[in-house]
């Protein structure tokens, strides 16, 4: 595959991966658990992406996290906040509307 479908993969992945991510977060995940969530899916993850991803997300508001300290392993976990619901029902409107549009063109082929 060339680099440019390669290139335009990437770009075209990366919105749906923020989107993917917090329409798992309904409830509280850790990293592992919401990449095992995403791959059961078939949206695949990698933790150098989900990081930092969750870290973003967490900044911008979209998350709240909390350490769960009870086993012998300390794990975060991660959710949405309310902001967060508000903007991921916002962001899953956009995408039904968009996809919908989208699978209309590209059912009808490229016109010429």
């Amino acid at each position: 595959m060339s680099d440019l479908i390669l290139s335009l993969k990437t770009e075209l992945r990366r919105g749906t991966l923020t989107l993917a991510v917090l329409s798992q977060l309904q409830s509280p995940q850790y990293g592992y658990s919401l990449v095992q969530r995403l791959e059961e899916n078939n949206v695949s993850i990698d933790q150098s992406t989900l990081y930092p991803l969750l870290r973003r997300l967490e900044k911008q508001e979209l998350l709240t996290s909390e350490w769960d300290t009870t086993e012998n392993r300390p794990r975060k976990y991660y959710m949405l906040s309310d902001f967060g619901r508000e903007v991921f029902q916002q962001l899953k409107e956009e995408w039904l509307q968009t996809a919908m549009q989208l699978n209309s063109m590209l059912q009808g082929g490229i016109s010429e």
